[in-house]
């Protein structure tokens, strides 16, 4: 049987995955759904990307990474637009479902934590959300012992011939490493004398930006259609989200601006 744009695609299957648990169904409840299965696969793909970033960057690939850096950061933009289309639904509307999520929560998300993971930050709570043992535990476990961006970059730095200092990973909640003072002043030196290498700093300052641009509309669309209730799955809500908010996952790059 010839391969068809149906069957590649698995058209048939992916459109059988939106399992309405509303009693009646209600009507947003599909629009729920796909908007966060169409989160989940955004996610495989910057996952996809940054796999792809890592081993750029440890072999010195300079136009390869910021290739690689300009898809991640579109990437970024289509997932902050997706809010715009969530935002349709009212609290009302919402709330005539959400009773019928039980415990199912944007928090076990397993692929956004290993996003996060791979930029470098941790919480004891990416792990208690999962049965230990499970498939969900045990891969957030092993992203755990990966290179994280920022060491990748590192690395990219020292095989230009720059002295920079690999980061420790001395914090277990929050940022696994603390600013450097030395490998600012080599992040200065780059800036000033090295277009190739600074063009990849400030593209990741650009997708910095865009994980934060990311979970401040994830606020504000939480708070706009639950307000101050508790999160489905018995987490803070909106108070919790607000304190992920202004985090940066490479410090170092916002902290030389001030010597320019």
């Amino acid at each position: 049987m010839s391969l068809t744009y149906l069957s590649y695609l698995k058209v048939d299957e992916l459109l059988r995955l939106q399992k309405l648990q509303s009693h009646p169904e209600e009507h947003d409840e599909m629009l729920f759904i796909i908007i966060h299965q169409t989160y989940e696969l955004w996610f495989k793909q910057v996952l996809h990307e940054v796999e792809l970033l890592r081993n750029q960057l440890e072999f010195g690939e300079t136009w390869s990474a910021i290739k690689t850096m300009r898809r991640i950061l579109v990437i970024m933009k289509t997932l902050v637009g997706q809010t715009d289309i969530l935002e349709t639904m009212t609290p009302l509307s919402f709330n005539q479902f959400r009773k019928f999520l039980q415990n199912s929560s944007g928090f076990q998300s397993v692929q956004f934590r290993e996003l996060e993971i791979l930029c470098g930050l941790r919480t004891k709570r990416m792990i208690s959300v999962h049965e230990t043992g499970s498939d969900a535990y045990n891969t957030i476990i092993s992203r755990m012992d990966e290179p994280i961006i920022w060491e990748s970059f590192v690395n990219y730095l020292q095989k230009r011939g720059y002295p920079a200092p690999m980061p420790k990973r001395v914090n277990d909640n929050g940022l696994v490493f603390n600013p450097s003072d030395e490998l600012q002043q080599v992040l200065v030196e780059v800036m000033q004398k090295d277009n190739e290498a600074a063009l990849l700093c400030e593209l990741l300052v650009d997708f910095d930006e865009g994980m934060q641009e990311w979970r401040y509309r994830h606020v504000k669309m939480v708070e706009r259609t639950i307000g101050t209730k508790k999160g489905s799955g018995g987490s803070d809500g909106v108070e919790y989200l607000k304190s992920t908010l202004h985090h940066h996952m490479f410090p170092d790059l916002w902290a030389i601006r001030t010597q320019f």
